[in-house]
């Protein structure tokens, strides 16, 4: 097993992240509103306890406006170094740049009140924690946004690895493994996640868990809406390792009662039965002028 594998299952041992994160805001903000730091580091190596930052981006937004960002590379103050062979920095490129104590406070200012938003973000978060605790900061992000995860939900391809999905959705790259680059690519799969999932929150978000067999509870609720409204929706199923379909399909029922719920009804124009696996739903709504099923 990876230690970077080992890192994401040791962070959901976490009993503080199986509760979900604390009511209002930024979760419940709509999402449009809601304060999100995308987030990237470039290290001298995979541990956390020993190796260190060298560069990094943060970039604060609310909907499409950048309200702050930091982008710099960062000297170890014990002249560790490593890892130039993936991202390219030489010794000679950090000499001049500040230490990791140097920037806290304009960094913390950056993440203050935001969500944090990062590829295989149980990586990033604790090298950013280990950093913190150095410097006597100490700070913990047990709540966070992770496109990778999301991005596994969303899309059917064969590797969910930043490079790979610029290709496979057509996000154009200029330089892999730098930290300001990867935050702005990251913004625009974030994007091309975001028109597939649907999310009316950052804590819509949260709930998508793969592997988990874990319904998001928007999703359930609106299931239920719908069997309530006994009206048509369109609804968008991801089956397993198929891309996304969107169903014309009247809900007669929800199984709540199994893990995970099942939603039930049958597709329009056929009348086809169909039972359907909650967590692996991503959109449903009410098609113009048939009622509001919600999303």
């Amino acid at each position: 097993m990876s230690k970077r594998r080992k890192a994401e299952i040791e962070r959901q041992k976490h009993p503080a992240d199986a509760a979900g994160p604390p009511p209002g805001s930024p979760w419940d903000d709509p999402i449009d509103e809601a304060p999100l730091v995308f987030l990237d580091l470039e290290m001298t190596g995979l541990r956390p306890a020993s190796d260190r930052v060298i560069e990094l981006c943060a970039e604060r937004v609310r909907g499409d406006r950048v309200e702050a960002s930091l982008t710099t590379l960062v000297r170890p103050d014990d002249g560790a170094f490593g890892n130039a062979h993936v991202h390219g920095i030489q010794p000679e490129d950090l000499a001049h740049a500040p230490t990791f104590a140097e920037i806290t406070d304009e960094l913390l200012a950056v993440c203050d009140g935001g969500i944090l938003v990062a590829h295989a973000a149980s990586w990033d978060v604790t090298f950013l924690e280990a950093e913190l605790s150095r410097v006597k900061r100490p700070e913990r992000f047990p709540f966070f946004l992770d496109t990778l995860i999301l991005s596994r939900r969303a899309f059917a391809l064969p590797t969910h690895a930043l490079g790979s999905l610029c290709a496979s959705l057509g996000v154009a790259q200029s330089r892999a493994h730098r930290a300001e680059d990867d935050v702005h690519v990251l913004r625009e799969i974030w994007k091309k996640i975001r028109e597939v999932l649907a999310p009316n929150t950052p804590r819509d978000l949260w709930h998508v868990r793969i592997g988990q067999r874990h319904a998001r509870p928007a999703i359930v609720a609106a299931a239920v809406a719908a069997a309530e409204i006994g009206r048509p929706v369109r609804l968008r199923y991801r089956p397993a390792h198929r891309g996304p379909e969107d169903l014309e399909f009247c809900v007669t029922g929800v199984r709540t009662d199994l893990d995970p719920p099942r939603v039930l009804g049958y597709l329009l124009p056929s009348r086809s039965r169909r039972e359907l696996r909650a967590d692996r739903i991503l959109l449903i709504e009410a098609p113009p002028g048939s009622g509001e099923a919600g999303k």
